[in-house]
């Protein structure tokens, strides 16, 4: 039985190679199946073996068929603070929501990271893409933001966006101009 299981193994094989195949039993009573004429031998019509040929569509990005695993996400194009704006001036604020987009959207598993003049914004907390700056101190300031992935890897960058925020001051506490009479 293990003998004819390895000849249709052979035949199957064989069979996408060449379209006749030739079978014969031998004087055991052993069928055999062959490519190539025999004493004896019964010649059979078989049909082409049904194939595909995959196209580079078909390919992941990354290569070759890796099985079940997903295909990795397209890379990062581009990664940008839209809020607050490059040299926007805020008057009067106790907190400013920083806003980052990602094209394409954020990856899952990614994460995002801010710093403000040089300081984690959310270090404890890297999730989504909006973050709280609270309090604000007054004066010129720079964001920046970075996209890591799961391991930690970089996978994109901001430039830096420069704002600054004025407050009311003791000498100056309702930014009131006042004229002499």
């Amino acid at each position: 039985m293990r003998r004819l299981a390895f000849t249709l193994l052979l035949l199957i094989g064989s069979v996408a190679l060449a379209a006749t195949v030739y079978r014969w039993v031998d004087e055991d009573g052993v069928v055999h199946y062959s490519d190539q004429p025999h004493p004896n031998a019964e010649k059979l019509q078989v049909h082409a073996a049904q194939t595909y040929k995959s196209s580079s569509a078909d390919t992941p990005a990354g290569g070759g068929g890796g099985g079940a695993s997903a295909a990795a996400p397209a890379p990062y194009r581009g990664c940008a603070i839209v809020q607050p704006q490059d040299g926007q001036n805020f008057a009067n604020v106790d907190s400013l929501t920083v806003v980052v987009q990602t094209d394409p959207a954020l990856h899952q598993g990614d994460k995002v990271y801010v710093t403000v003049d040089g300081q984690a914004l959310n270090a404890g907390n890297p999730t989504g893409s909006q973050f709280v700056l609270s309090p604000v101190d007054r004066g010129t300031h720079t964001a920046q933001a970075q996209v890591k992935d799961a391991g930690g890897a970089l996978q994109c960058q901001t430039p830096p966006v420069t704002f600054e925020v004025h407050q009311n001051s003791i000498l100056n506490p309702n930014n009131v101009r006042v004229t002499p009479h």
